[in-house]
């Protein structure tokens, strides 16, 4: 008697990079040269337009409207203004077996584009969160131009402050005293904005696929989140707690503690913590210490009041057992998160004894307003 088919096994979610800079910035060519690269191999790439990328000399076949295949082994489709069709459209290719299967998805963004609702469509449309999986965002910033852009444009700066890679460009250009002096202010700014995230510099050749791709959130080679790199902790390691510089309302901020959490009041800080801050939670992410597990760290990652569904690790990745988390916010104090923190575990710090602990009600907390 044969064996009945097996069924087939759901594909893993398909991580994603989002790709965003202003106007002028240089992501066109950016992404022409990534095109170029082995690492790009197996990388379905969502472009807003052909005719601004050259493919030419990469280009094999046009499979359907809008979706061709590249000799290096990339799909590139272009997205015609609904980033969700685009992405359904690419889901439909790939299950009826009409293009070859893809390890990794890139999406360039328009370079007015705030990343926050692409980054709230990856995370929060039903069927896409469940097929793809947010990897990180990578921002082309211009040495020369990117300290008056973020003086003029909102935009830009929400797409410098989300960023876990940013991408220096022109900074060979660089030829003068005053560039220069420009130059380090904008590289001051960027630390402020983003002070955990990786710079690379395009004309140095560091912005290569494997260093812009391998963000971390999903590791494609190991199924599961690198956080080692993803947290960049070195980058935001000092005290418990450390707030970093802030910009035109943003504040980058981390919190760390070696205490566990329970998983009931896990669940509730981040129910209250979205619920009530939704709007100034620019990104979420990092590790925490739960007291039922307290040998394997739960992953979270968010946007605004989006969340991933956590992940429960095996084990500390870093053999550093401490709970994690930075936030990048727009208009909020730090103190506010840092207190409804402490209620959850308990914690009345001298300095500020009228917190109150977690028997009390957290909605009670001074300072906080649901």
């Amino acid at each position: 008697m044969s064996e009945a088919p097996s069924p087939r096994r759901p594909r893993p979610p398909i991580p994603v990079t989002v790709l965003t800079g202003f106007l002028g910035a240089g992501k066109t060519t950016l992404l022409n040269r990534l095109l170029a690269d082995e690492g790009m191999r197996d990388t379905a790439v969502l472009i807003n337009e052909f005719g601004e990328i050259g493919l030419d000399h990469l280009l094999v076949r046009t499979v359907e409207e809008g979706i061709v295949m590249l000799s290096s082994g990339c799909v590139c489709c272009t997205v015609r203004g609904d980033l969700v069709s685009a992405l359904e459209d690419l889901l439909r290719a790939l299950d009826n077996g009409r293009i070859e299967p893809f390890a990794r998805v890139v999406i360039e963004t328009t370079g007015l584009a705030d990343p926050i609702p692409v980054i709230h469509t990856m995370m929060a449309h039903p069927y896409l969160a469940m097929r793809y999986r947010l990897d990180a965002v990578v921002t082309v910033v211009d040495a020369l131009n990117g300290l008056a852009t973020l003086d003029a444009h909102p935009e830009a700066v929400k797409q410098a402050a989300v960023a876990d890679r940013i991408i220096v460009s022109k900074a060979d250009l660089i030829d003068s005293p005053e560039r220069r002096d420009a130059f380090a202010s904008l590289e001051a700014r960027l630390a402020a904005l983003a002070p955990s995230a990786i710079r690379l510099d395009a004309a140095r050749g560091e912005a290569t696929a494997a260093a812009v791709l391998a963000a971390g959130l999903y590791d494609p080679a190991t199924k599961t989140p690198d956080v080692a790199r993803w947290l960049n902790d070195e980058a935001l390691s000092g005290s418990d707690d450390a707030a970093h510089g802030h910009d035109d309302g943003i504040r980058a901020f981390s919190l760390t503690s070696d205490q566990a959490m329970g998983s009931a009041a896990f669940d509730m800080f981040l129910e209250l913590l979205r619920g009530a801050h939704g709007p100034h939670l620019l990104r979420v992410k990092g590790v925490v210490k739960i007291a039922e597990f307290p040998d394997r760290p739960v992953v979270v990652h968010g946007a605004q009041h989006v969340f991933h569904p956590t992940t429960v690790l095996d084990a500390w990745p870093d053999g550093d057992a401490r709970t994690r988390l930075v936030f990048i916010l727009k208009d909020m104090d730090p103190a506010v998160i840092r207190a409804l923190h402490d209620a959850f575990l308990g914690i009345t710090r001298p300095d500020q004894p009228d917190r109150v602990a977690l028997t009390d009600n957290p909605l009670a907390i001074p300072g906080l307003r649901f």
